[in-house]
């Protein structure tokens, strides 16, 4: 099955695959696809003279140079733009694709520019070579309109790259000719959206407003919709399996070698592959692996996604800056949890609303979500907010504009969730190391541990981004739960330090409703009374009638990376419900409710 994200070349594709018309001609399964322009793709061949530097993809030339030890090429047209590092006769490089403009999400999502390790290969003096695959842009939109068993018309959109679902998971249809009229009621308020059903041959169109103008959908059978369905429907009922052994590290067995029930976790599997995608709360779960003892036991993709397919890890990703300063710590580089911000920030002086508070911030408090500073993802209006430092196109330097926010607490006492924190985070990080962020991530981490293709999402500037949004394997990332349960070690590649996986892992900061400020439906919305660690988040899950401590990393959408560490147990969790916060159930309903209940052996771990 071929990737997500390698499927459409063209700037717009009507899916193949087209289905017989019923009946009633709007009932059916209809989709719509595009792809911008990403750059240039194929094999990239380097070569060098002393510090000048030459590369060519796809028959398109650009010449770099080289200062001290860093490269850079820049190909013409918005192509694309090596960026390496050559030290004692070694290459190491990335190949960062443009941003794409074009496509109506920008800044967001796929549309930011992507930083993607090479594999880079001798070709002779002086010469390397590797295959360029930038990550791809696409958007996907299936409607499904059926009738329900009372008779009812009613109809879903689904998106598997952003869940763009037109704001209700379900909508009521009617019909007055050719007009179609979706409507749905929302606490805040009703949703409409109007769509004309044409002719030959038969299209849908509507206008879509995630993609601001008017898009034709295409009917197509069930089968040339593989990202629509948990499963290929009319598939037989899964029975449980070892997952593949691959180049990857991980060791596999049987879950029964490792004291679990095969059958109650493929009760689990087939949970997921029998949910209705169109129901009014589809639960959009792409992948589930568990490894138990430190081998993998389960590894399942779902809703077309495979085993290679690299994923959004959203703000799941923030884990890594942790992950990095126990790298950093454990080779003796001059960084850690006390580290001023203001210190090792110290060459973007002047910083803009100058503060005595702002001088006692420290690494710790970025990575705790501590700082003080007026920046809040749940505060619509904070001049930190995510959403409102990446629309904000005219100042892309979003480190330079977070050391400059205003101050609204002492540092170490409000709890305020802001990715611009952990990005400001990475960007000490980066200083303190004398590395690119991403290129500090591949040495540390990424290398280490035997990643296969990832892409490290890019601020305007250039710079790495900490604050979310890494795509990559799934059982890629499940090696850093497994790495830190095991003390800070991967299959012998030391990480971290014991006591760094110990410290980072330990509660920090206490979330609650006097650390926030808020209280009642507010904090619940947002927040669970917890503890939380550095750049860890803290809780427990629910099995049965019991709660087990556990830490790990979430992402929006539903991207849970969770160790159980009573279990020697490690889960992870992809999925695509993306700004609906649906994605704790994956972490109570399935891990607690299936997985846990699936050990059946005595062998347990406390730390």
């Amino acid at each position: 099955m071929k990737p997500i994200r390698a499927i459409a070349t063209a700037s717009l594709l009507l899916l193949c695959g087209a289905a017989p018309a019923p009946q009633d001609p709007a009932i059916g399964l209809w989709a719509y696809r595009v792809s911008y322009p990403v750059g240039l793709k194929g094999n990239l061949l380097l070569s060098h003279n002393g510090a000048k530097w030459h590369g060519m993809v796809h028959g398109v030339t650009a010449d770099g140079t080289q200062n001290g030890n860093t490269i850079q090429i820049v190909f013409p047209n918005s192509g694309g733009e090596f960026r390496g590092t050559f030290e004692h006769g070694a290459l190491h490089g990335f190949w960062v694709r443009r941003q794409v403009t074009d496509d109506p999400n920008f800044p967001f999502g796929e549309a930011m520019h992507y930083a993607g390790a090479l594999d880079l290969k001798p070709a002779g003096a002086g010469r390397w070579r590797s295959a360029v695959v930038p990550l791809d842009d696409t958007f996907t939109l299936y409607l499904k309109i059926f009738r329900d068993a009372d008779g009812t018309m009613k109809a879903a959109f689904r998106n598997p790259e952003l869940h763009s679902h037109g704001e209700a998971m379900q909508f009521a249809v009617t019909e007055d000719g050719d007009a179609l009229h979706f409507s749905a009621k929302l606490d805040s308020g009703e949703v409409k959206h109007d769509a004309t059903l044409l002719h030959g041959p038969d299209r849908i169109a509507i206008v879509w407003n995630d993609l601001k103008k008017t898009i034709e959908l295409t009917r197509v059978t069930p089968g040339a919709a593989v990202h629509f369905f948990p499963r290929p429907p009319e598939s037989a009922p899964y029975a449980y399996r070892v997952p593949a052994k691959t180049a990857d590290g991980w060791r596999v067995a049987p879950a029964r070698d490792e004291g679990m029930d095969e059958t109650v976790l493929a009760k689990a599997v087939q949970r997921i592959a029998d949910i209705d995608p169109a129901s009014g709360r589809a639960w959009l779960i792409h992948s589930m692996a568990v490894a138990r003892h430190g081998k993998l036991v389960l590894d399942e993709y779902f809703y077309g996604f495979g085993r290679d397919d690299v994923h959004d890890t959203r703000s799941a990703s923030k884990t890594f800056s942790a992950v990095i300063l126990g790298a950093l710590m454990r080779d003796g580089v001059a960084i850690s949890t006390n580290s001023r911000m203001v210190d090792v920030m110290a060459p973007l002086r002047p910083f803009g609303n100058p503060d005595p508070r702002k001088n006692r911030i420290t690494l710790g408090h970025l990575l705790t979500h501590s700082a003080g500073l007026a920046c809040d993802d749940n505060a619509e209006h904070s001049p930190g907010n995510e959403d409102a430092m990446e629309a904000d196109t005219a100042h892309p330097d979003w480190t330079r504009r977070t050391v400059d926010l205003p101050m609204q607490y002492e540092p170490g006492v409000h709890y305020a969730y802001c990715s611009m924190n952990i990005n400001l985070a990475g960007a000490m990080l980066s200083r303190a190391s004398g590395a690119w962020l991403p290129a500090l991530f591949d040495r540390t981490v990424a290398r280490p541990l035997g990643f296969g293709p990832y892409y490290w999402n890019l601020q305007g500037t250039g710079e790495g981004y900490l604050g979310g949004g890494v795509f990559l394997r799934p059982r890629d990332f499940m090696k850093i739960g497994q790495a830190y349960l095991d003390g800070g070690i991967w299959n012998g590649h030391r990480i971290a330090t014991p006591d760094w996986e110990k410290t980072s892992t330990s509660e920090q900061m206490h979330i609650s409703p006097a650390t926030t400020g808020v209280s009642g439906d507010a904090f619940i919305e947002n927040y669970y009374d917890t503890g939380e660690g550095f750049a860890w988040h803290l809780l427990t899950v629910k099995s049965g009638d019991k709660q087990y401590p556990c830490w790990f990393a979430n992402g929006n959408g539903g991207q849970l990376l969770i160790v159980v560490p009573q279990f020697d147990l490690v889960a992870m969790f992809t999925a695509g419900n993306y700004g609906q916060g649906v994605w704790n159930r994956e972490r109570d309903d399935i891990l607690g409710g299936m997985i846990i209940p699936a050990i059946s052996d005595s062998k347990t771990q406390s730390k």
